[in-house]
């Protein structure tokens, strides 16, 4: 009989060493990928959490201990949400200093801000507010890895999404944009979303469906339709139960310039085990769009368009202010 650990009893026990710690996440990590893999063979929305809960949790965690000063415990959190992440390097050179120019990943904005935190747990200031910056930090990647809807209205977007849908779909895309982010989409639903890019399929410029519970299986009913879209430019498939075996299938219909003809982006981000691109998926959107490859722009809560003014020091180093279409990584 085993006991049952929760984050609480993880971060409130002072006991339990940082090899033991490390290894209670490793269980964890293990059991919730194997909850993931179950949920991607699923024909509709998969059972169990996405990998984004676990995600989020862990940083919560890792602010928890930072701000007890466990610095050590910290740091061994810190290399499991790493490799959670795809950052397999357990060496902090690595992660400070190799990985910095390695540009293919698949989310350079959760690589940038994870190289910042490695920088603050493992190398911490005295000087300054160095724990006012890490928690700005933190909260930075946790809204970057979770649903924007759900960041002050947790308790509405399960019961309001069937009724966002209906009305997404109701009419024609406004600003040539069909968001559907932090929708879970069920099998019905991909029936009703078809006909519906088939219907306005001239005037889909962007589709957002992060954070909507696709499954391998469901994205490969769409690609007919989404690879159709003679005016998509930016697909998010981003913080879904997607695994590395649709990429084979996304890399495939890129080779053909017929298909995807004028999309410059799709976000795979945040998903179970999607972590960098292949080359060749690659150079199929380098020779779409040759000139891509602004990163998007990170915002504190509070700041931009929506909140205020926008500040350039919460911009992660390299990155750009977004086009249109890259601005779901800006804080509202």
């Amino acid at each position: 009989m085993g006991t049952r650990q929760t984050k609480g009893s993880l971060a409130e026990s002072p006991g339990a060493s940082a090899r033991e710690r490390g290894e209670l996440w490793a269980a964890l990590l293990l059991r919730s990928g194997d909850k993931a893999a179950r949920a991607g063979s699923a024909s509709g929305a998969g059972v169990g959490l996405p990998p984004y809960h676990r995600r989020v949790g862990m940083i919560q965690e890792l602010l928890s201990l930072v701000r007890q000063g466990r610095q050590e415990e910290a740091g061994e959190l810190l290399r499991h949400l790493r490799q959670d992440l795809g950052m397999e390097s357990t060496s902090l050179d690595d992660v400070l200093y190799r990985y910095a120019s390695f540009r293919n990943l698949v989310d350079p904005i959760t690589h940038d801000l994870i190289i910042s935190l490695a920088r603050y747990v493992h190398c911490p200031k005295p000087e300054g507010d160095a724990l006012g910056t890490m928690e700005k930090l933190c909260r930075q990647l946790m809204y970057h890895l979770s649903p924007h809807s759900q960041w002050k209205r947790h308790s509405l977007m399960k019961r309001k999404s069937q009724a966002c849908l209906k009305a997404v779909l109701l009419g024609p895309p406004p600003d040539n944009t069909v968001d559907l982010s932090g929708i879970s989409l069920t099998s019905r639903d991909l029936e009703r979303l078809v006909a519906y890019l088939q219907r306005y399929e001239e005037q889909v410029d962007i589709l957002e469906l992060g954070f909507a519970d696709l499954t391998d299986d469901m994205v490969l009913r769409l690609l007919p339709i989404l690879s159709s879209l003679p005016h998509l430019t930016t697909l998010a498939l981003n913080g879904n139960r997607l695994t590395k075996a649709v990429l084979r299938d996304l890399t495939d219909t890129l080779k053909d310039p017929s298909k995807f003809p004028r999309v410059t982006w799709i976000d795979l981000g945040n998903n179970v085990d999607i972590f960098s691109l292949p080359q060749a998926f690659l150079l199929s959107l380098r020779k779409r769009s040759p000139k891509q490859g602004h990163l998007p722009t990170i915002l504190e809560l509070g700041e931009g368009p929506l909140g205020g003014e926008e500040s350039e020091d919460s911009m992660p180093m390299g990155a750009k202010h977004p086009k249109r279409g890259q601005e779901k990584a800006s804080l509202p």
